[in-house]
């Protein structure tokens, strides 16, 4: 009777999980159930499987609507059924357009309308009237009392008992943003929505037994399965496995040389041994896809990183996946792929943001619309944030609504309705709320990708499959990361921005190069790395200095210990103190030192954990790999998990070790897993951060340029421009003879580019430079006008950021000119002027003007000041203050410093108080670090960005110094003249 029901994926409407739905099925002795969620079939895979676990006959199906209004259901009769639904739908969902009344034939579906649907007469053989318990007295006035054969039961389940309701009246109403006391009824399931006992639902149709057999015959010849087991990706590239398999040894064998040279006995045996498991396990295509991207990619010149646990095979190195030599690192791997892996790997291919499109649509127009897809992602109701969400249906205000988030348990704020939401948010926590996108997992699939999804159409413009990474892999499919980030765009710009202005051809790739390079260990053991991709945080740049890193391997265990794991267990520090004292411990165990001693005995990379678990715990190397992937967030089955928790716990005890020991070895293992990095994904980060190093050490300036024009670093955009004229270049303003719309360098002198001038129109700001670029420099403000049709809002923006500067007017002389030229016209009408009459001159009278002026217009419209600093703004000049560069000759001391604030990192201590790690720069432009722990915080805490004078104590830990405060003020800037 039950094939109509909703799931918590009818997002925002159901309240069950599939898995709640078969067990509400299970206790009421049902034997068959089916799922059809709203416009979607998002949980038809994790449905069917667990129904199969449970011994129930699993139908799936869809319920169509438009808006809030229902439609009609699909049930699909197999599995071919379930494809022609999904394509139904996923037609509509990606052109945007709306939903028949009726749906097209659809020869493997059942069609089950509403009540008040069609007449008997219309019905095609695969269609039916559902016909609700409440409403079965009707029929006795219906058309279908006679017709009975077109009948059957509709009793949707949308919730249990009462508590259930509310849930769902609360979800109908934050998705209708409405509240709940106007929320309307036609917005919202039937109260009776719910799994009614057998006997009362056939009570119900005592009078109409054929209605009940039509639904049990009609749910009894509905069989769907799938195969949980085998891969569903693309299984060949050439059409022939053979093919595929000679294919990748010749591409392999000729990388082998490109790489090692010809007479590398060990490359070749790896390679060997790697495309025997790649070929078994049936991976070739998969490689071979991969290596077709890459190939498409550099033959557009686009820079690319491959990274992750792909980089431990040499195959991949050999077919310029990856930049990566596992030998060098000793990456093993089965780390990858291994014999009993029960679930596939995956690459991970970083490219330029502005990149990444290109070769997204590559893929999709190389292997087909109906096989490939975006990997979807689940956004769920979590943390406070359901605080808010319901706040808003009931009309708190939002000072109630912050206090009730931010201070849950306050007594003060208790009241029914509070009581009311904390009982709700328990309900609702974990549900899905929205659908997304992954970051960057794209499906290549052999059969349609219709066969196993139903497809959304986000903003990103590519088909995106509605369920997630995890049910992905539960059904087999390996997920191809195509992701995007900053660094590779800086990297790339750099190299263009040098040839332009130098003349200079540098060859980013020249990696091995990089790491000898004297230039680049010196910025690495100072921490000179802002801007450097991945090693440009506080954090980094102190544990850099710490572990006075100069060198590759270094680099790569520092990119995996700054993760979050490390440092919170304390690891991180056992780590550099063990550095600096390499005889100074003891390992807690010999396996520890025969398997770590590279690491001093402490886990670094996620392959520690492996080899701990395998060599330590004896578990084999499957089981110890579903434990890393259960810890790092990317494995569901909670049960393998507790089996193999347990597993570690009973082999340690069998092997005799102290309970002591076994605790202590799980607890690093717990807290670490979850964050780490592969040693082959952190040493991906490594080769990229060397390109950076290399880059800023020869080419400072253009370094810089590039970092900022590409945004997404880890500061604000002004401290890059400081670090441009640390490194000796010369700010200079926005310049409409100049700049470009991006920032750009002309020998030492940087121009500010328009992209930065807020509120000025992108046209604007690219207009300029082509017009310049087609008739030359302006000459003065009129020939702007004349030549660039600007409105008065838009001259007023240049002129107020200084654009008009090389006029040697002051900016009020240009702003009445201005005006007088427009007038009040926002826009000068376009096209050629074929008579132009002469410019009327105008006597101004002097007007005042100031530094000051010109810099708070600055702050306004760029963001920072240029023609002055912020410490040049200050009321007062500060003085007596230790400088950064002289941080170590007053250490164990107390001191004065003066910065100007950078970034606040926001740490809660073991006790759950608040702490603050803070970076500042001194009036030199330089770093220094300051730690604010929470008594000192509570008297002296943050007042946002500005100059902080701040006394404290230095200290200094392996070599770094940083400021322990004890009071801090933040310093008045001069009064603006522009509101005198």
């Amino acid at each position: 009777m039950y094939y109509n029901n909703h799931t918590y994926y009818s997002l925002r409407y159901g309240t069950l999980s599939p898995e709640a739905l078969v067990k509400l099925a299970k206790a009421n002795g049902l034997d068959m159930l089916g799922i059809a969620d709203i416009n979607n079939s998002t949980g038809v895979m994790d449905f069917v499987k667990i129904c199969n676990e449970e011994g129930i006959h699993p139908v799936a199906g869809i319920e169509f609507r438009e808006g809030n209004r229902y439609l009609y259901t699909g049930i699909a009769r197999n599995n071919e059924g379930f494809r022609e639904l999904n394509e139904f739908l996923s037609e509509h969902r990606l052109n945007k357009t709306p939903l028949p009344k009726c749906p097209p034939q659809l020869p493997n579906v059942y069609v089950v309308y509403p009540f008040e649907g069609l007449q008997a007469a219309k019905l095609q053989d695969n269609e039916y009237i559902g016909i609700r318990p409440s409403d079965s007295g009707r029929l006795l006035s219906s058309p279908f009392r006679s017709r009975q054969s077109k009948l059957i039961v509709r009793n949707p389940v949308t919730f249990t008992g009462s508590s259930g309701y509310e849930l769902h009246r609360h979800l109908r109403a934050i998705d209708n943003n409405t509240l709940l006391s106007k929320l309307d009824p036609s917005l919202m399931a039937r109260p009776d929505e719910m799994m009614l006992p057998a006997d009362e639902l056939l009570k119900a149709f005592e009078h109409y037994p054929d209605i009940i057999r039509n639904t049990e015959k009609m749910m009894a010849g509905c069989h769907i399965e799938f195969d949980f087991h085998s891969i569903k990706n693309k299984k060949t590239f050439t059409g022939s496995l053979y093919d595929d398999k000679i294919l990748l040894e010749k591409l392999a064998m000729d990388g082998l040389e490109y790489r090692y040279g010809k007479k590398s006995e060990e490359a070749g045996k790896r390679v060997k041994h790697e495309l025997d498991l790649i070929t078994r396990l049936g991976f070739a295509s998969y490689f071979l896809i991969t290596w077709d991207i890459i190939r498409y990619s550099m033959s557009r010149g686009f820079y690319h990183v491959g990274r992750g646990s792909g980089a431990n095979s040499v195959v991949a190195y050999c077919l310029r996946i990856t930049d990566v030599d596992p030998i060098e690192l000793n990456l093993y791997f089965e780390r990858f792929i291994n014999p009993r892996r029960s679930t596939p790997p995956d690459f991970d291919i970083d490219y330029s943001w502005r990149e990444r499109g290109d070769v997204q649509d590559y893929i999709f127009k190389r292997y087909g619309r109906k096989h490939t897809a975006l990997l979807g992602a689940m956004s769920t109701f979590r943390g406070r944030s359901i605080f808010r969400e319901l706040g808003k249906v009931y009309g708190l205000p939002k000072a109630e609504i912050d206090r009730l988030v931010h201070y849950p348990d306050d007594p003060q704020g208790k009241n029914q309705i509070t009581d009311k939401i904390h009982a709700l948010s328990g309900m609702m926590a974990g549900f899905p709320n929205l659908r997304s996108i992954h970051a960057g997992g794209i499906l290549i699939s052999e059969e349609p990708i219709y066969a196993y999804t139903a497809l959304d159409m986000p903003p990103k413009g590519f088909p995106t499959t509605q369920w997630d990474m995890y049910v992905a892999e539960d059904i087999g499919f390996e997920k191809l990361d195509i992701l995007s980030q900053r660094g590779i765009g800086h990297i790339r710009e750099c190299a263009d921005i040098v040839a332009e202005n130098r003349g200079i051809k540098v060859d980013v790739h020249q990696v091995d190069k990089f790491k000898k390079d004297q230039k680049v260990k010196d910025l690495l053991r100072k921490g000179e790395t802002n801007g450097c991709f991945y090693v440009e945080s506080p954090a980094m740049r102190g544990l850099l200095k710490k572990l006075r890193c100069d060198d590759y391997l270094r680099l790569v265990a520092a990119s995996s210990i700054i993760r979050p794991g490390v440092a919170r267990s304390g690891m991180m520090r056992e780590y550099i103190h063990r550095f600096h004292h390499p005889d100074g411990f003891e390992y807690i165990h010999p396996v520890m030192k025969e398997q770590l001693e590279e690491t001093y005995g402490v886990m670094v990379y996620q392959e520690d954990v492996l080899k701990v678990c395998h060599h330590f715990a004896g578990l084999d190397l499957a089981d110890s790999d579903v434990l890393r992937r259960a810890m790092s967030g990317k494995f569901r089955g909670r049960k393998e998990f507790d089996r193999i928790v347990k597993k570690f716990f009973s082999n340690c005890k069998e092997y005799g070790y102290p309970e002591g020991i076994t605790k202590e070895v799980w607890r690093q293992i717990e807290s670490f897993a979850g964050y780490s990095f592969s040693k082959a994904h952190s040493a991906s980060y490594a080769v990229e951060s060397f390109q950076s190093l290399y880059l800023k050490a020869h080419y400072p300036m253009e370094f810089m340029v590039a970092v900022i024009n590409n945004f997404g670093g880890f500061f604000h955009r002004w401290v890059y421009f400081n670090e441009a004229r640390r490194w000796g270049a010369e700010i200079m303003l926005p310049c409409v003879n100049h700049s470009n719309y991006n920032t750009r360098i002309i020998g030492t002198k940087i121009y500010t580019g328009f992209i930065h001038i807020g509120s000025l129109q992108k046209n604007a700001g690219h207009g300029i430079a082509e017009e310049r670029e087609r008739n030359g420099e302006f000459r003065s403000l009129e020939d702007f006008i004349s030549r660039m049709h600007a409105g008065i809002e838009q001259m007023v923006l240049l002129i107020r950021t200084g654009a008009f500067n090389f006029t040697g007017k002051p900016k009020s002389h240009l702003l009445w000119e201005a005006h007088l030229h427009l007038g009040k016209n926002s826009i000068r009408p376009s096209g050629p002027t074929f008579f132009r009459q002469k410019a009327k001159k105008f006597s101004l009278p002097q007007l005042e003007s100031s530094k000051i002026e010109d810099a708070y217009d600055e702050i306004e419209l760029i963001g920072f000041p240029q023609t002055l600093g912020w410490f040049d703004l200050l009321q007062n000049p500060v003085n007596g203050t230790v400088r950064a560069t002289d941080m170590t000759k007053y250490v164990g001391r107390k001191v004065q410093m003066a910065g100007l604030l950078v970034t606040v990192k926001y740490v809660r201590t073991v006790k759950k108080q608040i702490m603050h790690f803070a970076a500042f720069l001194d009036d030199k432009g330089e770093f220094f670090d300051s730690t604010h722990f929470p008594d000192t915080l509570k008297r002296y805490p943050f007042r946002g960005n500005g100059v902080y004078m701040i006394y404290g104590k230095i200290v200094e830990e392996f070599g770094f110094p940083s400021l322990e405060v004890e009071r801090m003020l933040k310093l008045p800037l001069q009064a603006d003249p522009r509101s005198a």
